[in-house]
């Protein structure tokens, strides 16, 4: 186990009790019930996993959480985030567009820890580079964790965090895919963050559900 400024990794094959051991060291504990939807709850039950809390939030890269890492956020980071969600606040739109940089930042701060910054759009075990890449299912994880984080830190003032959402049509040869997704408090209308099919560092697409689940 490797400590490094804030972070921890731990082999992809840890058994589940010594990961979520390690992870409460951390301070990253379960969320308290009732808190989560089910399907949100299902993305971090699934691979065994604690929701995120307090400053804190399991981070999965190699596709299908199979390697994974304990993020404590810094006074700093919080920091950097209020900034860049504080620029915002004149509309939703402004909001969505403040949490796209706020995607960034995540994909910045952990490219070099993780040997993400060599990740590339739309990475697929196709690609056999596991170790630095996100598959779909990572980045829904962790860009649903960052949004509850920023959540709760009472930093969206437009949207709450959504239900993850699903696309996927063999008929139409359409890619299965799943995608993070906030909902305008004003409206009701969905929209997604996907960070998926763009490479490290670049912007998540934000775009309404309804658009979202007829792309490919």
């Amino acid at each position: 186990m490797r400590q490094d400024k804030g972070l921890i990794r731990w082999p992809a094959l840890a058994l589940a009790a010594t990961i979520a051991l390690s992870v409460m060291l951390q301070g990253v504990t379960p969320a308290p019930a009732g808190e989560l939807s089910a399907p949100v709850a299902a993305l971090y039950s699934s691979v065994s996993i604690y929701p995120p809390s307090g400053n804190s939030m399991t981070v999965c890269y190699g596709f299908v959480c199979r390697r994974r890492l304990a993020l404590q956020f810094s006074p700093g980071d919080r920091a950097t985030l209020t900034k860049l969600l504080a620029a915002g606040r004149a509309s939703a739109a402004a909001e969505r567009a403040a949490v796209q940089k706020a995607v960034v930042w995540f994909d910045r701060r952990l490219g070099p820890i993780l040997g993400t910054e060599k990740r590339i759009a739309r990475a697929d075990f196709r690609y056999f580079d596991d170790k630095h890449n996100f598959d779909c299912w990572d980045t829904t994880r962790n860009t649903t964790s960052l949004l509850l984080l920023l959540q709760s830190w009472g930093l969206l003032k437009y949207h709450t965090v959504g239900d993850p959402h699903y696309r996927g049509n063999v008929i139409v040869l359409q890619t299965p895919h799943n995608t993070a997704v906030l909902v305008e408090r004003g409206t009701g209308e969905e929209w997604v963050v996907d960070m998926w099919p763009r490479s490290f560092a670049q912007l998540p697409d934000v775009m309404p559900v309804a658009r979202w689940v007829k792309e490919d």
